[in-house]
């Protein structure tokens, strides 16, 4: 596995010494708007935009690039996802319990809370306050069904290296 990281790391530094900081720009925004003239032209190809932005997208290092921001866009928004999951199975709901016992909340008093976890307020017309916060469990099985499947994904690797060291060992043996 660290010596698969390591070729990663090295493929991307190659990728990245090929390409100028126009061309990085291009696959940045081309991953934002998937518009390969609008990428061109915000990458600062001024009038010649369409062409290059045509010819760009055809190279085999800026799919690549492409490619590899798309993965890493992928991984940080998992990412994203698990910790607010994580907040919402293991978060402090004091803040919301002091907004229920406050008479008038101010915009300052309310920006300076953590509500992450409510998921509704109603003041009925009796003057009360109801909050409604998001399901614990929901989120804690969320978070087990991620593990389960990061962990299946690693078995699967664990598989293929296996089975990989025996062919090397059979071919070593004939």
């Amino acid at each position: 596995m660290k010596g698969l990281k390591i070729l990663l790391k090295q493929e991307v530094a190659d990728i990245e010494k090929r390409l100028t900081a126009k061309e990085k720009e291009f696959c940045s925004c081309f991953l934002n708007t998937g518009d390969v003239f609008l990428s061109a032209q915000r990458a600062g190809y001024g009038d010649k935009a369409r062409r290059m932005g045509e010819k760009l997208i055809c190279k085999k290092e800026i799919a690549d690039e492409i490619e590899r921001l798309a993965l890493q866009r992928e991984k940080t928004v998992a990412n994203m996802a698990s910790l607010g999951y994580q907040r919402l199975a293991f978060g402090n709901i004091s803040d919301a319990v002091s907004l229920l016992y406050m008479e008038n909340p101010s915009r300052a008093d309310l920006s300076k809370m953590d509500l992450f976890l409510v998921s509704e307020i109603k003041r009925p017309k009796d003057g009360s306050m109801e909050i409604k916060f998001f399901d614990r469990l929901k989120a804690l099985e969320k978070l087990e069904s991620r593990s389960e499947s990061e962990d299946g994904a690693k078995d699967l690797f664990d598989a293929i290296n296996r089975s990989a060291k025996a062919v090397d060992n059979s071919n070593g043996k004939d």
